[in-house]
């Protein structure tokens, strides 16, 4: 089974329903309910996941959401060896750092973004969801 990383981006395109990255965020996720692919996700996805959909939803729909979320995904823990490689890298935005660690530290060799520019100097595969969507029509 294909082991993917989703940057917060996608599960915030997934869990609010934001046009027009939704179809492919949700087609991702629907892989992964099917058991057709892994979904990693840092532990960090979810205060920030939960910071941006509580501005949208009521707190009770915001755990909601979140535990539906839950489910799809395994979460990886934000370690300080993490912490210290995003603090070193070339990242300019920290949170991007501490994601493309969080996924090479547990060998997860592909990252899906909506911010490809953010992750130029990545040493593992970077797309988007429809890149990765697309990929599979052509298989």
């Amino acid at each position: 089974m294909e082991k993917i990383f989703t940057d917060t981006d996608i599960i915030i395109d997934l869990v609010a329903m934001r046009e027009p990255f939704y179809p492919h965020a949700a087609r991702l996720f629907s892989l992964a309910d099917q058991g057709k692919i892994k979904i990693f996700v840092s532990a960090l996805t979810f205060a920030n996941l939960n910071y941006i959909i509580t501005r949208q939803l009521s707190h009770e729909q915001a755990r909601k959401a979140m535990s539906a979320f839950k489910s799809l995904v395994t979460i990886l823990p934000l370690t300080e060896k993490i912490i210290e490689l995003a603090l070193v890298s070339k990242f300019k935005d920290f949170e991007d750092g501490l994601q493309y660690h969080t996924a090479t530290e547990h060998q997860v060799k592909k990252l899906i973004t909506r911010n490809l520019k953010d992750y130029k100097n990545a040493n593992i595969i970077v797309m988007t969801a429809e890149q990765y969507i697309n990929g599979l029509k052509d298989k």
